[in-house]
């Protein structure tokens, strides 16, 4: 073989192996992804809001007359007993009433006595709500025992029964306080137009229920007007929870949904159940500056009272509605979907290949989506591919 055959050969060898170099340049490259694995595992769908706790019956005790108080000697905490004294009141002395005065004095008693008789009957009727409510309970647990119903029923009829046992307690203590507002009415009425110093006029303003000192609003010894507020009392172990929300998921929310209060301060979760969602909304500025319309969600805890005894009123805690739940979903992380054609796509490796499919979508709740058709358990999803850079340390994340 002659030089000229030589070089030839050579030039042909360089090119193949430039020709070889620039396919093996330009050849697909394979990308990192990160990958999940559909599988069936249990699932939740829910709104999740900061709440605070709030006694049920709150009572905001006034000043019947005017008059000079005394010291109170109470702090905020205390237990008091029903009809125990928590302020006494000097009586001013007094001008006698003209007679408009005096006979709107009069209609103040005829209006306090009408008040009682209603929350009396208010008690009739809740005391049967009540009573109702326990043989219904009563009826309901040997059918249970038996298969005939389900305990979903049970649980229903028990919900009844705390809710009208409820019920008939606000009714006593309306009933309790509408007398307290008679007597008040009546004391108006009585010490009206007394000019005497005499120690036995002394006015005593009691307690209307057994409960705790929620807030002091005169302390010191002073002038007070008549209907000034003097103290607020409540009882602490009836507490509910007050969770403003979102207008906009305030309507996937109703009565009776379970709730759980998390962060509280106690070592687990409690359970609760929604009572109320109240039809007012009202406009909040959230953190950002953005004006919101937030509504009021009213729930009651259920767990055992020992468990959140140590709450008050006031108290912060971090409310779960859950709007849908279910043990066995399959389910695979919400960052693999993405849409086609107005559709849910997603890509599936089947041997080391990405390929693309159409699947059906059920629940989602922000990190995982429940899939109802075109996908196994068991199959891997791409969530997100890989860039890199030079450094393993500048990668960044894509869907």
């Amino acid at each position: 073989m002659n030089v000229k055959w030589q070089r030839r050969i050579t030039w042909l060898a360089v090119l193949l192996l430039i020709v070889a170099a620039l396919a093996y340049g330009f050849r697909p490259q394979p990308r990192l992804v990160d990958i999940a694995e559909a599988r069936r595992t249990p699932m939740q769908v829910t709104i999740q809001e900061e709440g605070k706790t709030r006694v049920i019956d709150r009572y905001i005790i006034t000043a019947p007359v005017a008059g000079t108080t005394c010291r109170v000697d109470l702090e905020v905490g205390d237990l008091i007993e029903k009809d125990e004294t928590l302020v006494n009141i000097n009586p001013l002395q007094s001008q006698a009433l003209d007679p408009r005065s005096r006979a709107e004095a009069r209609a103040r008693v005829s209006a306090a006595e009408a008040s009682l008789s209603a929350a009396e009957q208010n008690v009739s009727a809740a005391r049967a709500e009540a009573d109702l409510a326990v043989t219904e309970l009563a009826r309901l647990e040997p059918l249970v025992e038996a298969g005939h119903i389900s305990a979903e029923r049970l649980d229903q009829a028990r919900a009844v029964k705390r809710g009208t046992e409820a019920g008939l307690r606000s009714a006593l203590f309306a009933v309790d306080v509408s007398k307290y507002e008679l007597e008040a009415a009546r004391t108006a009425l009585r010490y009206t137009g007394n000019t005497s110093s005499d120690p036995e006029d002394i006015v005593r303003v009691a307690a209307p229920v057994t409960g705790r000192i929620l807030k002091l609003n005169q302390e010191c010894e002073g002038v007070v007007s008549r209907g000034q507020p003097l103290l607020e009392i409540g009882d602490t172990r009836s507490l509910e929870i007050e969770t403003d929300v979102l207008s906009a998921d305030a309507v996937k929310i109703k009565p009776g949904m379970p709730v759980l209060y998390e962060r509280w301060g106690g070592e687990r979760p409690l359970t609760g159940q929604v009572r109320r969602v109240e039809p007012v909304g009202f406009t909040k500025i959230s953190a950002l500056g953005v004006e919101e319309q937030r509504v009021l969600i009213i729930s009651d805890i259920t767990s055992d009272t020992e468990l959140w005894q140590t709450l008050g009123d006031g108290y912060r805690v971090e409310s779960r509605f859950i709007l849908w739940e279910n043990e066995d979903v399959l389910q695979i992380p919400a960052s693999a979907l993405f849409r086609v054609d107005d559709q849910w796509a997603l890509f599936v490796m089947e041997n080391n290949k990405a390929k693309r499919r159409q699947v059906e979508v059920g629940q989602r709740n922000g990190l995982s989506a429940q899939i109802l058709d075109g996908l196994a358990t068991g199959e891997a999803v791409i969530t997100c591919l890989l860039y890199t850079s030079p450094s393993p340390r500048d990668w960044i994340w894509h869907r």
